[in-house]
C-alpha cells in the first residue's frame, strides 16, 4: 500500500455519522448541541417519560370505566409523545426570528381555530372548548398561549425599542380577542394563565407602578365578575371556602390518596384513587403519583419542575435582547402557573381547575402544544457567542 493511500485513510471523515460532534463542527446539528440547555432538555424529556409511566399506571382503569379497551389512553399517549419531543428538538433550533415567525403563524391560526370552535366545536360538560379534526378532539387555546407568549414580547419589544410600531396597544388588543374567545367558551383558568403571561412581560417591559395597582385591581375585579357571571366558577369557589356547599368528591379522594401513599407509596399499579377519580389520568394524576409512589416522588417532581423554570430565567436574563427576555418570561411563567394550579388543585390548596400537569398529563393537545412552547424557550436561551441582538 503507498504512503499516499495510507495517509488519505487515516484523516477523519468530516460530516459522517459516526464522527463525533466538537465544539470545532459547524453542522447545523452540532450548533445546537453546544448552545442548547441540555440539561432542560433532559429534564423536558424525563417529564414526558414519567407523563407516559403515569398514563400506564391511570388510564387503564379509566379507560374501563368509559367502556374503552383497558389500554386505550397509555397507546393514544404514547403516540402523542414522539411527535412532540420531535416538534420540541425542530423548535429548539430555531434562531430568535424563526421563533418570532413561527409564534405569529400559530397564533393567526390558532385565533380562526378558537372562532371555528364557538360554531362547531364539541360541548362536553357545559364548555365547548374542543374542535373535531379528523377523528382528532384538538383544544385550541392549549396551542395559543405560547403563541401568544411570543407575540406579545414581540410587539412590548418593539415598543421599548423605539420602532415605529404601537407594539403595546397591539399587544393589549391581541389579549383582549383571546379573553375573549376563551370566556366565550367558557374557559375562566386559561383566561387567568393568559392574562397573568401577559401581566407579567408588560412589567418587564416596563410599566410605572401605578399602571401595575391599577391592573391588579381590574384582574381582581375580573375574577369577583367571573365568580357572579358563571355558575360553574362560584360553585368550585363555593366548596373550596365551605366544603359543606357541594360535592368535592374528587378532591377528597385525592386527599386520600396522598396519605394512603405516605413517603414512599404504595407501589407502582397498587393504588385505588384511579378506581373511584373520572379524571385520575390527567387533572389529578399528581394524586395517582402522590399514592403509588409516595411524597418523595411528589417532591422531586416538584423540583424538576421548579430547576427547569429557574434555569430558563437565568440563562433568558443573562441575555440582552427584550425580545428573547419577554418571550422566554412569558413562556416560562405559563408553564410553571399551569403546574402550580394543577398540583395545588390536587391537595386543596386552591380551588379545583381543569389544568393539566404539563407533559405528565394525558392529552394529545397539551403535550404538543407545550412541547412548542418548551422548544421556543429552549431555542430562545441558547447560547449565541458574538451575534448582535
Amino acid at each position: 500500500m503507498s504512503t499516499a493511500l495510507r495517509r488519505s485513510m487515516s484523516v477523519p471523515l468530516r460530516g459522517t455519522i459516526s464522527a463525533p460532534m466538537t465544539r470545532t463542527d459547524t453542522s447545523v446539528l452540532s450548533r445546537w448541541w453546544w448552545t442548547v440547555d441540555k440539561l432542560s432538555l433532559f429534564l423536558l424529556c424525563g417529564l414526558a417519560g414519567v407523563g407516559l409511566l403515569m398514563t400506564s399506571a391511570a388510564g387503564p382503569a379509566v379507560a374501563e370505566r368509559l367502556g374503552f379497551p383497558p389500554m386505550h389512553f397509555v397507546l393514544r399517549q404514547a403516540l402523542f409523545v414522539p411527535p412532540a419531543l420531535l416538534i420540541m428538538f425542530m423548535t429548539s433550533m430555531m434562531a430568535p426570528k424563526q421563533v418570532r415567525r413561527a409564534a405569529v403563524v400559530v397564533f393567526a391560526v390558532s385565533i380562526a381555530l378558537l372562532i371555528l370552535t364557538l360554531f362547531v366545536g364539541v360541548e362536553i360538560k357545559g364548555a365547548r372548548r374542543w374542535l373535531s379534526i379528523g377523528g382528532l378532539s384538538i383544544q385550541v387555546s392549549e396551542f395559543a398561549k405560547p403563541a401568544f407568549a411570543v407575540t406579545a414580547a414581540w410587539m412590548f419589544a418593539a415598543r421599548r425599542l423605539g420602532e415605529q410600531i404601537p407594539g403595546n396597544v397591539i399587544a393589549t388588543i391581541l389579549l383582549v380577542v383571546l379573553i375573549s374567545l376563551l370566556l366565550s367558551q367558557p374557559d375562566v383558568g386559561q383566561t387567568a394563565v393568559v392574562v397573568t403571561m401577559w401581566l407579567s412581560q408588560l412589567f418587564l417591559a416596563g410599566l410605572p407602578m401605578v399602571w401595575v395597582a391599577l391592573l391588579l385591581s381590574l384582574g381582581v375585579g375580573g375574577l369577583a365578575t367571573a365568580y357572579f357571571v358563571f355558575p360553574h366558577v362560584a360553585s368550585r369557589i363555593d366548596r373550596f371556602l365551605n366544603p359543606q356547599a357541594g360535592d368535592n368528591f374528587q378532591v377528597d379522594r385525592a386527599l386520600d390518596a396522598f396519605m394512603n401513599g405516605g413517603l414512599f407509596g404504595t407501589g407502582p399499579g397498587a393504588g385505588t384513587v384511579k378506581l373511584h377519580l373520572p379524571d385520575a389520568h390527567a387533572d389529578f394524576v399528581f394524586a395517582v403519583m402522590g399514592e403509588e409512589f409516595g411524597l418523595l416522588a411528589c417532591l422531586l417532581l416538584v423540583s424538576v419542575f421548579g430547576l427547569i423554570v429557574v434555569r430558563g430565567f437565568i440563562r433568558a436574563l443573562q441575555d440582552s435582547d427584550l425580545f428573547i427576555v419577554l418571550a422566554t418570561t412569558g413562556l416560562l411563567v405559563q408553564f410553571a402557573l399551569q403546574a402550580l394550579i394543577n398540583m395545588a388543585s390536587a391537595v386543596n390548596l386552591m380551588p379545583p381547575k381543569g389544568m393539566t400537569l404539563p407533559f405528565v398529563s394525558y392529552g394529545g393537545s397539551s403535550v404538543i402544544a407545550m412541547a412548542f412552547g418548551m422548544g421556543m424557550v429552549l431555542a430562545l436561551t441558547r447560547r449565541r457567542p458574538g451575534e448582535q441582538a
